[in-house]
């Protein structure tokens, strides 16, 4: 591999003395560079919009979301995939990430494993990856030998593919079905791709994963219905989600969630439509947990 031909191993100019500045002119340095990767990620709204229309699809056939890449790529795609059952309610498996060195490299770097191809086809073929998932590969360099033999794999065994990185023209958006490119530039501190090419790959993941599941049904308006109140905070916050859909008291609320086991969506149902909780929850599972559509059936 040419680090040469890449844009995030590039020198960046405007911090080239960073390590002699003050403090605050540092963050000021950082800051600027940062501001970089919202209009990068800006200009690739339509791939991701391709990713979400096609992959929310598949997720509602019974697919999965599978996330895979190396080192901080690897890492940015399992701190999505695990933020998304406390958030969305999903169980565990449907949206996963995989990095190459397995879990022992979320904490610290597995020398080599990103170099194979062969091991990338291992790994999937361990979670029994089939043709109605879709993997999303994510390599900041887009030439790690790991994810695009993933891609590879996924596209011969008929799985639906997205590339994401930060340098154009690599390999990766050739292997993928949907590209995603967000050229950020040269990082502030040469080739860490923590940085800006990290943001930009925490950004479009969270587009991703956010969209597909307010496509499932997983939000009423703009509120979070199937989030798992498992803890003092989620609970409270399960009575503020009821409070701001319904306009009850919270005294009413806390009822309702206590009758329910705290699920935020049947609690929402029952109040809005009137009916009792085995009536609402039919006419949700009906409508396969789409709470708007749910609702409107409800009171009719």
């Amino acid at each position: 591999m040419d680090l040469n031909e890449l844009v995030t191993e590039s020198i960046n100019e405007d911090t080239k003395n960073i390590d002699k500045v003050s403090t605050l002119e540092m963050l000021r340095m950082m800051n600027e560079e940062d501001k970089k990767v919202a209009l990068a990620v800006e200009k690739e709204l339509p791939s991701i919009a391709e990713a979400i229309d096609i992959i929310s699809k598949k997720v509602y056939e019974g697919g999965r979301l599978i996330y895979i890449g190396a080192g901080t790529s690897g890492r940015i795609g399992i701190l999505d995939a695990s933020e998304c059952p406390p958030t969305f309610g999903v169980e565990p498996t449907l949206v996963q990430g995989i990095i190459a060195g397995g879990h022992k490299a979320i904490f610290q770097a597995i020398e080599g494993a990103e170099d194979s191809k062969e091991l990338a086809v291992k790994d999937l073929k361990k979670i029994e990856f089939t043709s109605k998932d879709t993997l999303v590969g994510l390599a900041a360099s887009g030439k790690t030998p790991y994810t695009i033999g993933g891609l590879e794999y996924a596209n011969e065994i008929g799985g639906f593919t997205v590339g994401i990185t930060c340098n154009p023209a690599s390999d990766l958006l050739k292997v993928a079905q949907v590209p995603i490119n967000p050229v950020v530039g040269p990082e502030v501190i040469s080739g860490s791709t923590r940085l800006k090419a990290g943001t930009a790959q925490k950004m479009v993941l969270n587009m991703i994963s956010t969209g597909i599941m307010v496509k499932l049904g997983k939000v009423y308006g703009n509120l979070m219905v199937d989030v798992r109140a498992q803890n003092a905070k989620l609970i409270e916050r399960t009575k503020r989600l009821v409070i701001e859909a319904t306009g009850v008291s919270k005294e009413e609320a806390t009822k309702v969630l206590e009758d329910t086991d705290y699920d935020v969506k049947l609690a929402i149902m029952a109040i809005e439509t009137k009916l009792d909780l085995d009536e609402a929850k039919k006419v949700l599972i009906k409508n396969k947990g789409y709470l708007s559509k749910s609702i409107k059936e409800g009171i009719s």
